[in-house]
C-alpha cells in the first residue's frame, strides 16, 4: 500500500467496517486530489461544489466514470434495477416496442448504459417481440464501461451487435425512436446551497492543510435566482440552515438532447421527488448521498473518484426543462407502478415455469424489490417526454401523478 503522507490522509478516511481500496485506487484518487487542489488554487482558493462534483466523476481517466474501478453489482458500489432482475429490462422492452411501433426505422438511444445488462436484455427482448430498432446507440464517455458493455453485448445477443453502436458525444442528425436514461438524472453536477438568515449562500469546496473542506461563501447570482424561484413555488422562505442542492446544468441539458428527438419519446427512470416533497422542510440537509462499496454515507469530500457522488432528482425541475425544450409531458408516476402498467406481472407469469421452484421464488422477489414502496417501487420515479407521439403509455395506465408536480 501507498505509504506517503497523503496516501495515508486518504486510507485514514475509510471507516472501520469498509473494504480498503488497493494501491493502484488509491494513486488514482492521489492524482484526482492533486488536480482538484490546483482547481482550487486557480479559482482562488474555492470552487463551486457542481465543478467539484464534475471531476470527482468524470474528470478524464481519474473520475469515478471515467477510471477503471468497478461500479456496479455485487463487486462495485451499488446494483442498479437491470442487474437486480432481467423482468425490469423485459418490461421496459415493451413499453419500447409499443412506442416504435408506428415508426419506419426507429433509433434507441440509451444514455449511460452501465455494464451493459439493460441493453442485452432490452434487445433481446425487442428481437422476440418483432420490434427491434433500425440502431441502438449508446453514449457513453467511460473507455473501461464501454468495453464492458461490448464484452457484455457480444456474449448475450452476438447477432444483434451489428445494429449497435456506441457514441462520445450526442447524434449529429435527429432521430425518431426513444431516449432512454436509467440512473442519470441524479449523476448530473449540483451546486449546494444553504439559507442564513434569509440570505443565500453557496457552499463550495476548498483546501486546509491537504485536505478538502467545505467553505461558505456569497451565492453566485444565478444561484440566488434560482433559490429565489424555488421558494415562490414553495410560497414561502426556507427555514435557517435549510441546505440542499440545485442543479444548473439540468435545463441546457435536457435541451441539448431534446434536439436530436425528431420525434418520439424519451424515458427517465431515477430517485427524486416532486419538488415540494424535495424541498421539504423536514429535507433539511438535502438530498446528497455517496455509494463506496455498498455503504452509503454523506461525505462527498472523502475518497474523491473512488465513490459514487449523486443527488435526487427534483421532478419538478425535470418536468420544467423538458417543457421549455418543446417536448410534451407525457406521464409520471412511481417505478412500481409504471412496471406493473407495463405488463411485469404478465413477464413473471411466463417465466415462472415452475411454480414454486427456487428459480421462480427468486423472481418473485426480485418483482417485489422493483414494486413494492418500502424497496424500490416508490423511491424511484418514470417520467416520459414525447415529440410529435400521441399515443398513451401503457406503463401510465395505472398511475399518472403529473398533478403531482
Amino acid at each position: 500500500m501507498v505509504s506517503t503522507p497523503r496516501a495515508r490522509m486518504l486510507i485514514e478516511q475509510i471507516r472501520r467496517d469498509w473494504p480498503l481500496p488497493d494501491e493502484a485506487a488509491v494513486e488514482s484518487s492521489l492524482q484526482l486530489v492533486e488536480r482538484i487542489m490546483a482547481a482550487i488554487a486557480a479559482a482562488g482558493g474555492a470552487i463551486g461544489f457542481d465543478e467539484y462534483m464534475r471531476m470527482a466523476l468524470y474528470e478524464p481517466g481519474l473520475g469515478y466514470y471515467s477510471g477503471g474501478s468497478a461500479r456496479f453489482g455485487k463487486g462495485g458500489d451499488f446494483v442498479t434495477a437491470p442487474l437486480l432482475s432481467p423482468l425490469f429490462s423485459r418490461t421496459l422492452a415493451r413499453q419500447c416496442a409499443d412506442c416504435l411501433e408506428a415508426m419506419a426505422q426507429p433509433v434507441i438511444l440509451e444514455l449511460g448504459a452501465g455494464t451493459g445488462e439493460m441493453a442485452a436484455e432490452l434487445l433481446a427482448e425487442l428481437a422476440t417481440l418483432e420490434r427491434l430498432p433500425s440502431k441502438y446507440l449508446i453514449l457513453e464517455l467511460s473507455g473501461s464501461l464501454r468495453a464492458q458493455q461490448q464484452e457484455t453485448l457480444q456474449r448475450r445477443v452476438p447477432e444483434l451487435l451489428p445494429r449497435i453502436e456506441w457514441l462520445d458525444r450526442l447524434p449529429e442528425q435527429p432521430f425518431e425512436g426513444m431516449v432512454l436514461a436509467n440512473e442519470v438524472l441524479d449523476a448530473l453536477p449540483v451546486q449546494l446551497f444553504r439559507i442564513r438568515a434569509g440570505e443565500v449562500l453557496e457552499l463550495a469546496v476548498g483546501q486546509e492543510d491537504g485536505r478538502l473542506v467545505w467553505i461558505e461563501r456569497p451565492a453566485p447570482e444565478p444561484l440566488q435566482r434560482a433559490v429565489a424561484r424555488i421558494q415562490e413555488d414553495l410560497g414561502g422562505p426556507l427555514p435557517d440552515g435549510y441546505t440542499s442542492e440545485y442543479c444548473p446544468r439540468l435545463e441546457p441539458w435536457l435541451a441539448s438532447l431534446a434536439e436530436v428527438l425528431r420525434r418520439g419519446v424519451m424515458l427517465f427512470i431515477d430517485y427524486g421527488y416532486p419538488r415540494a416533497e424535495y424541498y421539504h422542510p423536514q429535507r433539511h440537509m438535502g438530498t446528497l448521498i455517496c455509494h463506496y462499496r455498498h455503504r452509503a454515507h454523506s461525505d462527498p469530500l472523502i475518497l474523491p473518484g473512488l465513490q459514487d457522488i449523486t443527488a435526487f432528482v427534483d421532478f419538478t425541475a425535470v418536468a420544467d426543462a423538458g417543457t421549455a425544450a418543446g417536448l410534451e409531458l407525457l406521464g409520471f408516476a412511481p417505478q412500481g407502478q409504471f412496471l406493473l402498467g407495463a405488463g411485469l406481472l404478465d413477464l413473471l407469469q411466463e417465466a415462472m415455469t415452475e411454480p414454486g421452484s427456487r428459480e421462480s421464488l427468486l423472481l418473485a422477489q426480485q418483482v417485489k424489490t422493483l414494486t413494492l414502496p418500502g424497496e424500490m417501487g416508490e423511491r424511484f420515479k418514470v417520467m416520459a417526454f414525447g415529440r410529435d407521439f400521441a399515443a398513451p403509455l401503457r406503463g401510465f395506465s395505472l398511475a399518472d401523478q403529473r398533478f403531482r408536480l
